[in-house]
Formats: C-alpha cells, structure tokens, sequence
C-alpha cells in the first residue's frame, strides 16, 4: 500500500459500517468486517462523493479488508453517478472474486477486481483522466 501513502487523504469519514477515505481523484472505501451495505447506507456515501466531486470525474475503490454483504440492488443507484468513471474492488478472497462477477452484472459500467490495492488505484487514475 506504499501509493496511499503518499497520497494525501483530503478528507476522511468514520460511519458506522467503516470508513471512506476521499483523495482528490477517488474514493476508498474500508468497511467493518460483517456489516451489509444497504441502499440508506450506500446514500451516505453519495452524499459524500457529491460533496468531494460535485461536476468532477472520480473512480471508487472498494476496499474489502473484511468480509460483508452487498445488497446488489445499491448498483442501480450507483450507474446514475454520471461522473464516477470507474469502480474497483480489491480483495484477495476467493469468495470476493466469485460475488464480483455477479455485482458487475449489476452495475454494468466501468468495473475491475484487483488482488493488489496499487493496481486499482492506478486503473482509477487512467479512468478518471481519460474519461
């Protein structure tokens, strides 16, 4: 993880389900380990990418250090963010592989799993300065 830490955090939030971590080109998501991520909590974290990229081009990491449920309906909601050019989930759980091939099913825009965390946050960066 050598890239965040170089990267400087603008702005970092503590919720309930975990944390978010707003850098000037992405987000990053860390959730706690068991939680669901449901439609009410996935509107917290909109609101905190229309606060950060209003009108801006950004990508999204998932970060999944932990195990927890996705309620693959949120995907539908998230296609509407015109300006979220690219999704990814790193994870190097098996299971976290298999349940990506469905989530894609859902979110049918810009989407990649990665093993290494650096690896995602590069693909963010060409997305979001190409798109």
């Amino acid at each position: 993880m050598s890239l965040a830490k170089k990267k400087i955090i603008v702005k970092e939030y503590q919720l309930e389900i975990g944390k978010i971590q707003v850098f000037d080109t992405h987000m990053v998501s860390i959730f706690n380990e068991g939680i669901t991520l449901t439609l009410e909590r996935v509107f917290q974290i909109i609101g905190i990418a229309e606060i950060h990229f209003k009108n801006k081009p950004f990508g999204y990491v998932s970060y999944r250090k932990n195990s927890y449920a996705v309620d693959p309906t949120i995907y539908s909601h998230l296609r509407e963010l015109n300006n979220l050019k690219g999704f990814a989930i790193v994870s190097v759980n098996e299971i976290d592989m298999h349940n990506f091939n469905i989530e894609k099913l859902f979110y049918k825009k810009a989407m990649k799993f990665y093993i290494e965390y650096d690896n995602a946050i590069a693909w963010i960066k060409r997305r979001v300065k190409t798109k």
